[in-house]
C-alpha cells in the first residue's frame, strides 16, 4: 500500500486494519450494530497515531464505539478516511476533533448505500445465479464459484478502499457526493442487480404444470403452452411476486422457506397423481 510521506501508518498497521475489518460483524449488537468491530479494526491505527497522547487516544477509541452500520466490504474506505483525519488531529491541537465523528457519520449512510447496491444487491445475486446454474447440474463448482465470485472482488474492494481512503482522506468522497457521482453509482448498481434478479426468476423458479392439459383428444395442449402465449415464464413471475408480497407482510424468512418447501412437495405430489 503506497502512502505519502507525511503519513504515520506503515504497511504493518494497514494490514492489521485490513484483516480486522473482516471481523466487523463478529460482535454485531442491536444497540450500535458494528461499533465494537469497527473500534477493534481501528485499534492498530489509534495506538500508532496517538502513541504519545493517551488523552486523544482514549477519545479516539470512544469515538470508535459510536453507532456504525456499513457494508463490511466497503468499511475499509471509511476506516482509511478515519485514520487520515486522526493523523491531522494528532498533529494539531487546533484541529476540530468533533469533525472526525461528523464525517464518519455523514459518510456512513452514502457508503452503505453504494456498498449494499454493489455488493449485496448486485455481486451476490450474480454469484448466486452462476452458482445455482452449476449446482442444478450436480457440479461441485457451484458453491466454489459462489465463494470466489462473491469474496474475491470483496477483498479487492477492502484493499483499495483502505489504501485510497487513507491516502486521500475525506476529499474524494465528499467531492463525489457533491457532484452526484455517488447517486449515479448507486443507480447503476441497482439496475444491474434488478436485471440479474429478473434473469434468475425466469431461469431458476420452476413450476411445471405440463401434465395439466386443456382441450380433448389430440387437440389437448399442456397448460404451460397457453400461459406462455400470454407471457413467457408467467408462473415463475407470479410465484416471485407472491413471495415478495408475503415478505412485505413481515413474515419471517425461515417460516416462509419452510412453507415454500411444504407447498412444493404437496404440489408435486398432487400433480403426480394426475
Amino acid at each position: 500500500m503506497l502512502m505519502s510521506s507525511e503519513h504515520k501508518l506503515t504497511n504493518k498497521e494497514l494490514r492489521k486494519i485490513f484483516w480486522r475489518s473482516c471481523q466487523l460483524d463478529a460482535s454485531w449488537n442491536y444497540e450500535r450494530q458494528q461499533n465494537l468491530g469497527y473500534s477493534y479494526a481501528m485499534l492498530p491505527a489509534v495506538k500508532k497515531i496517538y502513541s504519545g497522547d493517551s488523552k486523544k487516544a482514549k477519545s479516539a477509541l470512544k469515538r470508535g464505539l459510536d453507532f456504525m452500520a456499513i457494508t463490511p466490504q466497503i468499511s475499509t474506505l471509511l476506516m482509511g478516511i478515519n485514520a487520515a483525519m486522526d493523523e491531522r488531529n494528532a498533529e494539531s491541537d487546533e484541529f476540530d476533533e468533533s469533525s472526525i465523528a461528523a464525517v464518519k457519520t455523514s459518510l456512513m449512510g452514502p457508503l452503505a448505500g453504494i456498498g449494499d447496491s454493489l455488493i449485496a444487491g448486485t455481486l451476490r445475486i450474480i454469484a448466486t445465479g452462476i452458482a445455482i446454474g452449476f449446482a442444478q447440474q450436480g457440479n461441485l463448482l457451484g458453491p466454489l464459484l459462489f465463494l470466489l465470485i462473491y469474496n474475491v472482488p470483496g477483498f479487492i474492494i477492502r484493499y483499495y478502499g483502505l489504501k485510497y481512503g487513507y491516502r486521500y482522506g475525506a476529499y474524494f468522497i465528499t467531492n463525489a457526493e457533491k457532484t452526484g457521482l455517488m447517486d449515479k453509482i448507486t443507480y447503476a448498481a441497482s439496475i444491474v442487480g434488478l436485471t440479474a434478479i429478473g434473469g434468475m426468476i425466469s431461469q431458476y423458479i420452476v413450476f411445471d404444470v405440463s401434465k395439466i392439459k386443456i382441450g380433448a383428444g389430440k387437440f389437448a395442449q399442456p397448460l404451460n403452452t397457453y400461459l406462455d402465449m400470454i407471457m413467457p415464464k408467467l408462473i415463475p413471475l407470479l410465484i416471485f411476486l407472491l413471495i415478495y408480497w408475503i415478505v412485505g407482510k413481515k413474515v419471517k424468512t425461515s417460516a416462509l422457506l419452510i412453507w415454500t418447501v411444504v407447498v412444493c412437495i404437496g404440489g408435486a405430489f398432487i400433480i403426480s397423481l394426475i
